[in-house]
């Protein structure tokens, strides 16, 4: 039986591999793929934003190597700074 943690990490896994490459490497996240991610799995991210160009701003800001695709360490940086500051705005509020 899997810890939470675990079962976390999975998720993490498996949700960047179902998204990645339909189009390109098979390994990686074309900014289509990751827009598509954001919608499917960050569904308030795009609505909130007023900036037509955030998927943009933020594949910039992921694209480390500047290939301009997201790979598995670059989405965790991701996940990582979400989770961070959604930790920061619900220990703040609670």
């Amino acid at each position: 039986m899997s810890s939470d943690l675990e079962t976390a990490m999975e998720t993490l896994i498996n949700v960047f591999h179902t998204h990645s490459g339909k189009e390109g490497d098979k390994y990686k996240l074309s900014k289509k793929e990751l827009k598509e991610l954001l919608q499917v799995e960050f569904s308030g991210f795009l609505e909130c934003q007023k900036d037509a160009e955030a998927v943009d701003k933020l594949m910039k800001e992921l694209d480390e190597n500047g290939d301009g695709e997201v790979d598995f360490q670059e989405y965790v940086v991701m996940v990582a700074a979400l989770t961070v500051a959604c930790n920061n705005f619900f220990w703040e509020n609670s």
